[in-house]
């Protein structure tokens, strides 16, 4: 995870073959210089997935990619979005952009990566989350929904490793500075899932095999992530789960997850 949470969110993910990307929230500065951390170049990328068209999701996408152009070597850096979402995107330029537009809940490959969509409940036009999977290891990515419906729990299984979003405690959203509004948006099922929601999931659903198990997308005035860690703690061990659990951040990458 490059960056997760309210203002930028990010995800790099490569095997021997193939290098791909989750979301472009960054600036291309920031995202260059966090992918450098981890010893990676975005000239090296070869694909984008986006799983809906809110800012922090897409912020330096159209720069990334004529950043991309400007190198004049290779093929353009492709983009994969929905077909809904696709036209929501604002590219400033008379030039087609590389989208490679799929139909929510289809699959395909790039590289040796097999990627599979699915339909998340959130107030976007046509927002997916994503399954990848590679040398015999499945990633599960569900982030920006306001409920955890049957069809998502059924992507996320026999997955190793899982990015699950854990948005925010619902007392301190009640109480805490967003207006009413603001406050119903979050909490609706299309809002954003809560760590009460988020246990309850780990607690009855979260698959068995799963290694490693990354909790982000934390609001930064409704959680903390000591609340986060606690309560999934508790939930992990009630099913009797050792995951390696890990909290994203917003303001830094997490380590690097190798399988």
């Amino acid at each position: 995870m490059l960056a997760s949470g309210s203002t930028g969110n990010s995800a790099f993910l490569a095997t021997s073959k193939t290098r791909i990307l989750i979301d472009a929230g960054l600036s291309v500065r920031e995202l260059t210089r966090r992918m450098a951390e981890i010893g990676e170049k975005p000239e090296d990328l070869d694909a984008v997935l986006i799983t809906h068209e809110h800012s922090d999701h897409i912020a330096g996408l159209v720069r990334l990619v004529r950043a991309r152009r400007r190198l004049k070597t290779g093929k353009p850096l492709s983009v994969f979005i929905s077909k809904l979402t696709a036209p929501m995107l604002d590219w400033e330029e008379t030039e087609a952009p590389p989208v490679e537009p799929f139909q929510a809940g289809s699959g395909w490959m790039i590289g040796n990566i097999v990627i599979q969509s699915f339909t998340i409940p959130h107030d976007a036009i046509d927002p997916v989350g994503f399954s990848l999977q590679a040398d015999g290891v499945k990633i599960g990515i569900a982030t920006d929904l306001g409920y955890m419906p049957d069809s998502i729990k059924i992507h996320l299984r026999r997955v190793q490793m899982l990015l699950l979003e854990s948005n925010h405690d619902t007392e301190m959203l009640r109480v805490g500075p967003y207006p009413w509004s603001v406050k119903q948006r979050v909490l609706g099922r299309n809002g954003h899932l809560s760590n009460a929601h988020t246990c309850e999931y780990l607690e009855s659903d979260l698959d068995s095999g799963i290694q490693t198990l990354i909790l982000g997308h934390l609001s930064e005035h409704n959680n903390h992530p000591e609340i986060v860690r606690m309560g999934a703690a508790q939930s992990l061990m009630q099913r009797g789960l050792a995951p390696q659990l890990v909290i994203a951040e917003q303001k830094r990458q997490t380590e690097v997850f190798a399988f």
